[in-house]
């Protein structure tokens, strides 16, 4: 389940993450809900770059993707990726192509530990097809879909610090193994990072 690319310890100590952590991935890989478990467990923000987008857009990432087109989209998730990665200790799920832009992915390898979570897109197509709000998916195959972007953009979610591969266990199972990938182990009695 867990595979290091770097050190995993990079902007972390026994006290907790100095920086952001962020996570990258494709659709459906789980990194919000992950997120949201990872950031209660470690007692720190965590915030979803999608709707801190749809907040600064005023609509959602569906309805921007359809108005504006995808490089625009882009464009705005990379400014708010950017403001995003202020230096303070957060958790941070980003969308599954925000990783791709070179600008943002040298920045989230600079400014942050990145931990890429990679599941099968078999697994992935399973969970995405529960809801149709993925722009990239709509009128489409997801499991060819999720497998022609596995091809592309595995390589360069590769890039990050940490690798987690996520299968259909649940959640839980994903936030412990990044616990452990950044040296903060659950204690057995509460589930909860030692201090």
């Amino acid at each position: 389940m867990l595979q290091s690319a770097h050190p995993p310890t990079a902007g972390i100590d026994r006290s907790g993450p100095r920086r952001p952590i962020v996570l990258v991935g494709l659709m459906g890989v789980g990194k919000s809900t992950v997120g949201r478990r990872l950031a209660g467990r470690l007692r720190l923000p965590f915030v979803d770059a999608d709707t801190a987008i749809e907040e600064a857009a005023g609509m959602t990432v569906a309805e921007i993707f359809e108005r504006f087109g995808e490089p625009y989209f882009r464009d705005g998730e990379r400014r708010v990726i950017a403001r995003l990665m202020d230096g303070t200790p957060k958790v941070i799920a980003t969308g599954g192509g925000a990783f791709i832009n070179p600008e943002t992915r040298a920045l989230i390898l600079a400014e942050s530990t990145a931990i890429w979570l990679h599941a099968h897109p078999d697994v992935l197509a399973e969970r995405v097809g529960r809801r149709d709000t993925r722009p990239l998916l709509r009128g489409r195959n997801p499991r060819q879909v999720l497998a022609e972007l596995a091809t592309v953009r595995n390589p360069i979610y590769a890039e990050a610090h940490i690798h987690i591969t996520s299968n259909k266990s649940p959640h839980d199972t994903t936030v412990n193994a990044i616990l452990t990938a950044i040296g903060r182990a659950a204690t057995p009695e509460s589930g909860s990072p030692e201090a």
